[in-house]
């Protein structure tokens, strides 16, 4: 994951989007996420107001709007899964 500026990250794979999205509170994943253009104008709106009239809990709601960026994120940047390193890997670099 490599910081572009203040508000924005580039992604190197899905996980990276994960691990950015996870420590995140609702205010502060709407703030991260605004210069993405992941959600309409009114989405926030509508979701306050959904937590306010108690029709739903800020963590439920917090979890699917975390999942749907993942999501969205992923497609619109063309990002695959990680790959990770083979075992292998590590017992070449020290031999070699």
């Amino acid at each position: 994951m490599v910081w572009y500026s203040v508000m924005m990250v580039i992604f190197e794979d899905i996980e990276d989007v994960a691990d950015w999205l996870e420590p995140k509170d609702y205010p502060g994943f709407w703030e991260a996420i605004a210069p993405y253009r992941v959600f309409a104008s009114g989405d926030r709106a509508h979701c306050d107001g959904l937590i306010a009239d108690g029709k739903i809990e800020q963590d439920l709601i917090l979890d699917c709007l975390k999942a749907k960026a993942r999501v969205e994120l992923t497609r619109k940047l063309g990002l695959r899964p990680r790959i990770p390193e083979p075992v292998e890997a590590q017992y070449i670099r020290s031999v070699h």
